[in-house]
């Protein structure tokens, strides 16, 4: 545990440093983002704001600055929200995170299906359908299956809202759950196509391989069927893999949120992060980026410790 948590540590260094560099390297000023391009403000009131936000300091400085605050808790206030960053990710993470969490469920759930069924009809007919299925989500930009999506279902059948998480001119008190759902599905459905084709087909190959193995067809020999075969044998064999590859797209799936809520207006982490890098809002993007190596590292980690639960081979493998 202690190797692991010092890994962490050293990736969440190194994540902000590199994103700091890359930050300051953007030709993006944040002063003139900050008060417009527009704007008719002196130059004198330009250093003004420049001075308030820190931004005349080195770069060095402001990062060490930046770090020391850090580890009394302080994230810094984001110039583009004009709120501490802590306040602007715990507001947009709530939001976000019902957004991932449904789009990771259904992009594990259905692929998972779907491998199992394309693996026991392989060669046949429904195996075609599915990977073809399959080819086309995993050449299909996320962000165009939204326009897509976008297009059909909410401005020419009108079944779901143009975007946003909750209905317009509405307060939060008065929003329903139903509400909220009926504005969850097709961003949920968008981001949750990155992960269904990877976890499908990957599980339609270990379906085979297991199919194939001399114990399936000794299991077939003692008259056992194939929900049989797949229950006693099969999933255990698959699911390792299918938890493998579905907690490593915790990265894709953060990604693609980006993309995901830019398209439906979704007020979630993606958008600030997008609103951040627009602005030049250096703390805010850090925040993100942290945020985000933060939530890829608590999958990864999750995923091990589900594999010692799954098979205990691997935990008395580990322990010795």
């Amino acid at each position: 545990m202690g190797s692991t948590l010092l890994r962490m540590i050293l990736l969440l260094f190194g994540v902000s440093a590199i994103s700091f560099m890359l930050v300051i390297s953007s030709p993006i000023d944040p002063v003139e983002a900050f008060v417009g391009s527009e704007s008719n403000i002196s130059k004198e009131q330009k250093e003004i704001v420049a001075e308030y936000w820190g931004l005349d300091q080195p770069p060095l400085q402001r990062y060490l600055t930046w770090l020391k605050n850090l580890f009394h808790g302080d994230m810094g206030d984001s110039i583009a929200y004009k709120k501490p960053v802590t306040q602007v990710l715990a507001e947009r993470f709530a939001t976000s995170c019902v957004l991932m969490l449904t789009a990771w469920l259904i992009s594990g759930a259905l692929g998972f299906v779907l491998g199992i069924l394309a693996g026991i009809c392989s060669g046949k007919w429904p195996d075609k359908i599915i990977k073809t299925f399959c080819f086309v989500l995993s050449s299909t930009p996320a962000f165009w299956m939204g326009l897509l999506l976008l297009v059909i279902f909410a401005v020419n059948l009108g079944w779901f809202p143009v975007g946003f998480a909750v209905p317009v001119g509405k307060s939060a008190a008065d929003v329903t759950i139903g509400e909220r759902i009926h504005h969850l599905i097709l961003p949920a459905l968008t981001l949750s196509i990155t992960g269904v084709a990877n976890i499908a087909l990957h599980t339609r190959q270990k379906i085979i391989d297991v199919m194939k193995s001399r114990y399936v067809l000794f299991a077939k020999a003692r008259g056992e069927n194939t929900w049989q075969i797949l229950k006693r044998h099969g999933l255990r064999n698959i699911a390792i893999p299918a938890i493998t590859l579905q907690f490593a797209s915790f990265s894709e799936l953060f990604g693609g949120s980006v993309l995901a809520e830019q398209v439906f207006s979704y007020p979630g982490l993606g958008n600030a992060a997008t609103v951040a890098g627009i602005k030049g809002d250096a703390p805010l993007l850090l925040g993100v980026a942290l945020f985000s190596v933060l939530f890829v590292f608590v999958g990864n980690l999750t995923a091990n410790i589900l594999y010692g639960v799954i098979n205990p081979q691997i935990r008395e493998g580990t322990e010795s």
